[in-house]
């Protein structure tokens, strides 16, 4: 039993195509065929707008969801950072809710699929009910060397909480400025065939620390009683500070990106070529009211990738917002480059692409209307719906 899709455009992952091409889906809503429409036959469904394939959302800390409105918005990455561990500690039911809620919602705004942030084990309830794809980034942090052993100890059981349901995991840092190197060198050996993902360059204050152990971020450490007596300056930036210990990872996402440079993409390139840039447009200006530098990942024609961030830090849980918010900033990106993004681009980033991403035979990767579409494309008053 076959369903056919016919609307405005319809993008494959890969291209825009005209009003005239059919999808044409299986009742398990796995991909048969494109079709020319002259050769679809009969009972085509025919909506307004663009079809796509299911959005990834490549950046999202799902167990954060409780915060949602909590965290007043421009109050800058440290006070930021402040709040998020004050705010952890509430009961569990509260928790569970607000997952379950945001699961829902990022569901209904078409996304099929999530690179997700994990401290803990509070997602796994509503991942192994398998609504959607998840890849569980299992973060480790802590600047005191003495601890990094049991750190990463602690992050194996929670990977392990993951996989023994069947839900892919890896350990990851969060960020340069929070992972020592002894912590460094041992989630190195944990890398292999996954992907890994980490926070970049959101503030200059964090190349400025690693370069020259100046600036803000003196105090912030000072304020929580971490010693830096072990720490010296690289003279690099933080990105380049801790490049090699990603050599052995299979694939990398870089979150965020606000303060990176074109020196930066470049020694990545040179260290790290499977590496997805990922951009959370409405998280950089909720915390810091910053754009990442788009032009500068579009010139240097590298992998770029979508997240949401979270609840913790953003209005919505919903790629078209994204989008919405790119496009507003720089108007000139083709709706259907930053559709790929949002869809294949996502997929491979998460080691996805044989099932998700795209509309190819056999794969099943969902099927996404994208409706009231201004003149050109515009999102501003879009809206986007899962069909399948």
């Amino acid at each position: 039993m076959y369903q056919k899709f016919k609307a405005d455009g319809l993008f494959t992952g890969r291209e825009l195509l005209g009003s005239d091409q059919v999808l044409v889906t299986n009742a398990d809503g796995s991909i048969e065929a494109i079709l020319n429409l002259s050769d679809a036959g009969e009972d085509v469904q025919t909506h307004e707008g663009i079809l796509s394939p299911g959005f990834v959302n490549a950046h999202c800390h799902l167990e954060l969801s409780h915060m949602k409105g909590m965290i007043p918005a421009h109050t800058g990455l440290q006070e930021f950072v402040k709040q998020i561990v004050a705010l952890r500690k509430v009961e569990e039911h509260i928790i569970e809710e607000a997952i379950e809620n945001a699961e829902s919602e990022m569901l209904a705004n078409g996304i099929v699929a999530v690179g997700d942030i994990c401290n803990t084990l509070d997602t796994l309830s509503v991942k192994e009910k398998y609504k959607m794809a998840y890849y569980s980034f299992v973060e480790l942090y802590d600047l005191d060397p003495t601890r990094a052993y049991d750190k990463v100890k602690a992050g194996i059981d929670i990977q392990q909480g993951f996989q023994n349901k069947c839900i892919r995991a890896s350990l990851v840092p969060h960020a340069p400025y929070s992972v020592s190197f002894n912590l460094w060198k041992l989630l190195n050996n944990h890398f292999g065939s996954h992907t890994i993902s980490m926070h970049n360059q959101e503030t200059k204050d964090e190349n400025d620390f690693f370069e020259t152990k100046s600036g803000s971020f003196l105090g912030m450490y000072e304020r929580t009683k971490v010693s830096l007596d072990f720490f010296e300056a690289t003279g690099l930036s933080s990105l380049q500070s801790v490049l090699p210990y990603f050599k052995k990872a299979a694939a990398s996402i870089l979150v965020h990106n606000s303060f990176t440079s074109a020196d930066d993409i470049e020694a990545v390139k040179k260290q790290m070529p499977n590496t997805f840039w990922c951009l959370c447009p409405n998280a950089n200006q909720y915390i810091e009211q910053t754009m990442p530098p788009i032009e500068l990942l579009r010139s240097q024609n590298v992998n770029i990738v979508v997240g949401t961030d979270s609840y913790a830090s953003n209005w919505s849980l919903n790629i078209l917002d994204e989008l919405r918010t790119i496009q507003k900033h720089y108007p000139s990106i083709p709706l259907s480059e930053m559709l790929g993004w949002a869809t294949l681009s996502g997929a491979c980033a998460l080691q996805m692409d044989k099932n998700l991403g795209s509309f190819e035979k056999g794969k099943k990767p969902g099927v996404v209307l994208i409706e009231h579409l201004g003149a050109h494309n515009n999102l501003a008053t879009a809206s986007s719906h899962r069909l399948v």
